[in-house]
């Protein structure tokens, strides 16, 4: 799969974007897992424009993730191509456009998946970034608004006709949020059309190997997209792509695991600072999959989510990891 130039590799696997998850850290840790791809937090247009810094920290890009996708949102026209320019200062890969975040502080407020209401406008923002980059330009969105406005086959192909190199699609509606299952119907009937030249990736409830090869199978996607199954397990993208590549997967140790965590923890210190490097790193941690099934660990989860120091929450890791062998060394008896 490529996206104008940039050669993905067949059947790639990409991290998807997620607000206060796709720092700097999480994506190099990412993409030496496997991710073909990996995209930054959200930016707001108008944010950037203003010169907020938190907003323009994220545009800072590591040679060593390449390639990657900056990804902006905003709701006027202007303000959004302002902020391309500055983004493509910063020398990402690709430009995203955000059309598809759900929450009601960005959709409600016109911008994310609330340009959904609003197909003009939206299109009008895409051609008009499309034509102030040199970079390629892509799109992220979803179904449409609700199940009532399910439009994302007919407007696969206009925002084609924008310009944009490749589309990403979450196969839920805004309304869904992040409920039910995503349904990828309308995804492959998008990849079918035969008026779609561009990559079309898909995106929603890829949490295992087996879930991203049947997407590949079923749907013919020319890539798919993984979300909130990273949190805390960065792992997934090695496990993928050997299924995907040799048929079968063997997942990491679980020292492995917890040294990926520690160094989340470790790198997230250094680029902020303890207490606040803390505060971002935790949620990882506590989402992480690898401690589903171990018993009684809600209050260790609640410990993790309160923590504030480096040495209080490395003690809840060695406790856990120790927890972790137990039960392993317990499974071989």
């Amino acid at each position: 799969m490529k996206i104008a130039d940039i050669n993905l590799g067949d059947r790639p696997v990409m991290l998807a974007p997620m607000e206060d998850v796709t720092d700097e850290s999480f994506r190099l840790i990412c993409r030496e897992q496997g991710a073909a791809m990996v995209y930054t937090e959200f930016v707001s247009a108008e944010a950037l424009i203003r010169d907020i810094k938190s907003t323009t920290r994220k545009l800072k890009v590591n040679p060593e993730e390449r390639p990657v996708a900056i990804q902006i949102y905003g709701r006027e026209a202007d303000a959004m191509v302002e902020a391309a320019k500055i983004v493509e200062q910063a020398g990402p890969d690709i430009l995203d456009i955000n059309f598809g975040c759900p929450v009601k502080k960005v959709a409600h407020k016109g911008a994310g998946a609330g340009m959904l209401r609003d197909i003009p406008k939206l299109l009008d923002i895409t051609e008009k970034v499309v034509k102030a980059v040199g970079i390629p330009v892509t799109v992220k969105t979803r179904l449409g608004w609700d199940a009532e406005n399910k439009i994302i086959t007919e407007l696969g192909t206009r925002l084609q006709d924008c310009g944009i190199r490749a589309l990403t699609v979450h196969g839920r509606t805004r309304s869904q949020m992040y409920t039910g299952e995503a349904d990828w119907t309308l995804i492959g009937q998008l990849k079918a059309d035969p008026r779609m030249t561009i990559p079309i990736i898909g995106n929603g409830d890829i949490t295992s190997p087996e879930d991203a090869l049947r997407a590949f199978e079923t749907y013919a996607t020319d890539g798919i997209m993984v979300g909130r199954a990273a949190f805390g397990a960065p792992w997934i993208f090695r496990e993928i792509r050997d299924y995907l590549d040799k048929g079968s997967y063997t997942p990491l140790s679980i020292p492995e695991k917890m040294a990926l965590l520690r160094r989340q923890i470790d790198e997230s210190i250094e680029r902020i600072d303890e207490y606040r490097g803390i505060l971002h790193i935790r949620r990882h941690l506590a989402s992480s999959p690898l401690f589903k099934g171990i018993p009684d660990f809600r209050q260790t989860r609640i410990q993790m989510l309160r923590a504030t120091k480096r040495d209080e929450l490395e003690a809840l890791l060695d406790h856990t990891e120790q927890r972790l062998m137990d039960i392993e060394n317990e499974k071989d008896l």
